[in-house]
């Protein structure tokens, strides 16, 4: 089958090969045909190195399709049935799930170790313990969430990562305020969608940061009250909120520099929220002193914070109801072929979602 394959971590480019195989099938696992995958930054950090990930690797971690074939042992999903790929899936045993932390379950990462395809020359690993950016996947069982008739998949593979972590973030993590001043630094599908979410709960002030024109303009279509690059924020913050700062503020990059200014433009006692996925390497320096004079939250946000599962319903009931526009989101959809077209997009900030059609 085909697949984009990226062979060493930190080459720009992915090779589109016909010489992959889907591997690892048998008790317990579902191979799935990818019907449409979403490109997320989170892919190009795992390409240039931010985020660990062995290679070669196929990359992509958001992506709906149907069920081809399921193991002995899987019972709630048969062949035909149309899925949303779960890169985080909960095991409902660990402590985290006791506790009903589902999203920090580690169940989900200790698949990345085990390879999900296989070439002429070895084996080759699947992104998150998935791999979307593949005509074909196999995946543990709980990876793979029945999906309802009505919803596309272009759409479905949105709610797969981006939407859910995005909404999640305003939702589950900030919970915040109606009424409320809000800015989100990064606005691409994340952090659009931590706009709506914004929205939804009645925040009266959402400013969006970014430097690309284009992702303001869109900010401001999803939601947000005003849209400014990372210069205009100061006077923002001036007139927003008469210097205060903002009760709540969203760094959706993943960049200490990001964060840092975050936590500066959040007024004291108001929340911080830490959406971007950052390096290990890359430390928030904080002083002692003003943590525990300002009193700030610091709050980060893993996959949207809650339930996954719950999370991916509640995304399709708001959706369905017109509460969010989630289609708005996919800018751009191009055929498995045209793959490294779209990863130059993301890099520039051109597109806020690119769908790949598979």
């Amino acid at each position: 089958m085909r697949a984009a394959v990226l062979h060493e971590i930190g080459q720009d480019k992915l090779d589109v090969l016909d010489d992959v195989e889907a591997a690892g099938f048998g008790p317990g696992k579902v191979r799935i045909r990818v019907r449409a995958t979403g490109l997320c930054h989170s892919d190009l950090s795992a390409m240039n190195g931010v985020l660990p990930q062995p290679a070669p690797f196929v990359p992509g971690h958001e992506g709906a399709g149907e069920v081809l074939e399921v193991g002995e042992g899987v019972r709630h999903l048969k062949p035909g049935d149309r899925v949303v790929v779960c890169w985080l899936p909960a095991c409902g045993a660990c402590p985290a799930c006791r506790r009903g932390q589902t999203e920090l379950c580690l169940a989900g990462f200790m698949n990345a170790g085990t390879p999900n395809f296989r070439r002429p020359g070895g084996d080759v690993f699947g992104f998150a313990g998935t791999g979307t950016f593949a005509e074909e996947v196999v995946l543990d069982a709980g990876c793979a969430v029945p999906l309802p008739d009505d919803v596309p998949y272009d759409i479905a593979a949105l709610i797969g990562c981006g939407v859910t972590t995005g909404l999640g973030a305003a939702l589950n993590t900030a919970d915040l305020t109606a009424g409320s001043s809000v800015a989100v630094i990064g606005c691409g599908g994340v952090g659009i969608s931590a706009i709506q979410g914004a929205r939804l709960k009645g925040a009266a002030e959402i400013v969006a940061v970014d430097p690309v024109p284009a992702r303001r303009e869109a900010a401001l279509r999803f939601g947000a009250t005003r849209a400014v690059s990372p210069d205009g924020l100061a006077e923002a913050k001036q007139q927003v909120t008469g210097g205060e700062g903002f009760d709540y503020v969203f760094e959706v990059v993943g960049r200490s520099a990001t964060a840092r200014t975050a936590y500066e433009n959040t007024r004291r006692g108001g929340t911080l929220v830490v959406v971007g996925a950052g390096a290990m390497d890359d430390f928030l320096q904080l002083n002692m002193f003003e943590l525990f004079f300002d009193e700030k939250r610091i709050l980060p946000s893993l996959y949207g914070g809650g339930d996954v599962v719950r999370s991916y319903e509640r995304a399709i009931a708001l959706w369905r109801s017109g509460r969010i526009d989630l289609a708005g989101l996919i800018t751009h959809r191009v055929p498995l072929a045209a793959v490294n077209e779209a990863l130059d997009q993301m890099r520039t900030g051109t597109a806020l979602r690119t769908c790949i059609e598979i």
